[in-house]
């Protein structure tokens, strides 16, 4: 099933849940930056929240916003009992440190799963291995190379995988070229989030039975969106950019948004 298919799919099912609970979930996401790819997501997620039946609400920061305003934000969404989901939308200006930020939201309402102690798996990961569950790819004893190693996504990845009993190695930029190659050629499933157009491309041998999944979503000089693998490897399955693990990422956070709203303190 594609991954279109699969979304609609499945927020079909949130959406009679939440129509049978009789209630609205609720969901705050707070931006403290201008980014093009955050802007995209964010745009995306209150839609998809509005089309089930969640109410969700953009709280836009400038970028000049002090630790301690956010942080006062944030203290005050905890607080509310009509809040379910509360998510500050990455990367934030250089002069926030993240670690603070995730580890301020309430762990119950942590949605993204960033927090430390957040009942959540991180949103994409978890997509990740939600779809390829269902298109009944294995993982137990399988070949995972994750190139990346964010806190967003290559990590919590890396562990989810493990989890699931996947052979996982973590490849990033001070992997060697050499070493990239072999690690790439011998992969069953790959996961590739570096930002870089086309970093897997036609110089790199690859199974024809693996799985490629692109979380890249870069942006060309004519405006064009473009994953981190190029398209069309001869491979059993290769997920497009965009209309992929984008839209896993965002069902999986209407998903936890649910789940808190279920289950809420």
């Amino acid at each position: 099933m594609d991954i279109k298919t699969y979304v609609l799919k499945r927020k079909q099912n949130l959406k009679e849940r939440i129509l049978k609970d009789g209630g609205t979930p609720s969901l705050v996401i707070i931006q403290v930056n201008d980014d093009f790819a955050s802007n995209k997501y964010v745009a995306g997620k209150i839609n998809d929240a509005r089309e089930v039946g969640i109410s969700a609400k953009l709280i836009k920061m400038p970028e000049t916003t002090r630790l301690d305003e956010l942080l006062k934000k944030i203290k005050k969404l905890n607080k509310d009992p009509h809040v379910n989901g509360i998510i500050v939308q990455l990367p934030l200006p250089k002069h926030i440190d993240e670690n603070i930020v995730k580890e301020a939201i309430n762990p119950a309402k942590d949605v993204d799963g960033f927090h430390p102690l957040s009942r959540f798996k991180a949103c994409t990961p978890l997509g990740i291995i939600n779809y390829l569950k269902d298109e009944g790819v294995e993982i137990r004893g399988k070949n995972v190379v994750i190139i990346g190693r964010s806190n967003i996504v290559g990590k919590p990845a890396a562990m989810l995988f493990l989890e699931e009993d996947g052979n996982v190695t973590v490849l990033h930029s001070k992997t060697s070229r050499e070493d990239l190659k072999n690690y790439v050629a011998n992969a069953d499933i790959m996961v590739v989030a570096v930002g870089r157009k086309h970093f897997i491309n036609d110089e790199h041998t690859l199974k024809n039975s693996a799985v490629l999944v692109d979380v890249g979503i870069n942006r060309d000089e004519d405006g064009k969106l473009t994953g981190d693998i190029k398209p069309g490897r001869d491979v059993y399955l290769q997920t497009p950019v965009p209309g992929g693990v984008g839209l896993l990422t965002r069902l999986t956070l209407l998903e936890n948004v649910l789940e808190a709203y279920l289950h809420g303190i």
